[in-house]
Parts: C-alpha cells; sequence; structure tokens
C-alpha cells in the first residue's frame, strides 16, 4: 500500500500542479522565444546553464525554461555536459543545476540557418 501524502506534501504538489498549469496556459510562441534564447547562447558558448540564461529573459520566459531545456533535450538539441554549478536564483539556495552544451545536430542546424541568413 502507498504511503499517504502529509498535509504539507498535499499542498506542495497542488502548487506544483497549479504553476505548472499556469505555464503550460500560456502561449507556445512564449516557449518558443525561449528556445531560442537556448540555441543563441547555446552557439555563444561551449557550456550553458539556466544561471547564463536567466537575466536575458524577460519575466514571462522565466517559467520556460525548465521546459524548453527538457524540450531542447528530448529533441536531441542539448546534451548534459556532466557538470552542475550552483544556482543563482536566490530561492533556490545554491541549488546544484545541470551544465549544458549543444549536440553536433543542433551546431548543423544553427549553421544552416546562419548561412540562410547570410544568403
Amino acid at each position: 500500500m502507498p504511503r499517504r501524502l502529509t498535509v504539507a506534501e498535499r499542498h506542495a504538489a497542488a502548487k506544483k500542479d497549479f504553476l505548472l498549469e499556469e505555464i503550460a496556459a500560456q502561449s507556445s510562441w512564449d516557449q518558443f522565444l525561449v528556445e531560442q534564447a537556448v540555441l543563441h547562447i547555446g552557439t555563444r558558448y561551449n557550456e550553458f546553464s539556466a544561471n547564463d540564461l536567466r537575466d536575458l529573459l524577460p519575466e514571462m520566459g522565466h517559467g520556460f525554461l525548465g521546459a524548453a531545456i527538457n524540450s531542447l533535450r528530448c529533441g536531441g538539441l542539448i546534451e548534459h555536459s556532466g557538470r552542475v554549478v550552483p544556482s543563482t536564483l536566490d530561492s533556490t539556495h545554491g541549488h546544484r543545476i545541470s551544465v549544458w552544451q549543444l549536440t553536433d545536430k543542433a551546431r548543423r542546424m544553427a549553421a544552416k540557418r546562419a548561412a540562410a541568413r547570410a544568403a
């Protein structure tokens, strides 16, 4: 029989679900913008983390950052570098976050886009 959740655990789960619903209710254009920012930073730096992206995004983009990173990872465009760094977000109290890098697939895609813009 599964363990019953405490009141605090139930409230935390409800709050998390509400935040996820709020993020999902945003437009796909907002998520696309955040994904583009991730890819842009990835072409400029060998490795990057959410710390490098947060200041570039408008407030609405902050909630999409984790979802965008996960989407790009699942799509094979970014991969974990094997490193972690402390978060610079005050509310995380220095929690460790992943460091990412573009995959070869993403670098080829970025090169094609750059060539198309130059033409």
